[in-house]
């Protein structure tokens, strides 16, 4: 009997996260339309096309739109979340960190960094 070994591709989800872990920040760009897309998809939502290539990300944004959590200090204190237009067009909800939340305003610059949090490699902005 012949050896039939099915082999399956990481998925785009699975592959921006292993990009994340190597320290690289990373979207699809459709080849035919040229349009970035995040979330990882597999068709793109321009277009339609399965045409995608991996490309740098310049990580530069803006502060699209955030909210304040509002939480017990010994729960960890109040945080933000916020939503991220980045240059390559895209947007990103996470977190800005290393700025008094009181200055937080739509529309600051941000840059993208990359970190480690409990073992996963997540992307957060810090002041641009």
């Amino acid at each position: 009997m012949a050896n039939t070994e099915i082999y399956f591709a990481p998925g785009p989800d699975a592959v921006f996260h292993a990009k994340l872990r190597d320290g690289h920040l990373e979207f699809q760009q459709c080849m035919n339309c040229e349009a970035f897309a995040f979330y990882p998809r597999v068709l793109c939502p321009v277009c339609g096309s399965t045409n995608f290539a991996w490309k740098p990300a310049t990580g530069r944004g803006i502060i699209y739109s955030f909210t304040i959590i509002r939480q017990r200090k010994e729960l960890g204190g109040d945080y933000n979340i916020a939503v991220i237009e980045l240059e390559e067009g895209v947007r990103m909800m996470s977190t800005v960190r290393y700025v008094p939340l009181s200055q937080l305003y739509i529309g600051m610059p941000v840059v993208a960094q990359i970190e480690d949090v409990e073992g996963q490699a997540v992307v957060t902005f810090v002041r641009g």
